[in-house]
């Protein structure tokens, strides 16, 4: 465990907690989706087809940039309540350029600070 670079992802599709372990500490960045409601707003009264069009493009620079925080990693769960964490697994599974990291994917709910963690330690079997 203490060479090994892992990390934990709570995410859902507006934001993302990216949960490095760096000597039995956890280190957290948060990645935020560009698709706001106001966004979804201000493209669907313009037009449906360029709502989705918006929201597709923005949810994958989204996914982008946590695949991008996670690069040089050895090994990463994902967790979260929505169907975001199997969407960002998909697309890192088929992107060879992630091929040597172990991934998981679990289920989540809604969490604290704390209980992310916890979480991501108790995952990774680091005491407390």
């Amino acid at each position: 465990m203490k060479n090994k670079k892992c990390t934990g992802i709570w995410m859902d599709y507006s934001k993302a907690y990216v949960m490095s372990l760096e000597n039995d500490t956890v280190k957290t960045t948060e990645l935020e989706s560009e698709f706001t409601w106001e966004e979804m707003q201000y493209a669907y009264s313009r037009n449906e087809n360029l709502m989705h069009n918006k929201e597709r493009n923005l949810v994958k620079d989204y996914f982008e940039s946590i695949g991008n925080s996670i690069s040089k990693e050895d090994e990463v769960v994902i967790f979260g309540p929505t169907n975001a964490k199997t969407e960002l697994f998909n697309i890192l599974t088929t992107d060879t350029q992630y091929s040597n990291i172990k991934l998981n994917v679990l289920p989540a709910d809604k969490m604290t600070e704390n209980q992310r963690n916890a979480f991501v330690k108790e995952y990774f079997g680091v005491d407390k």
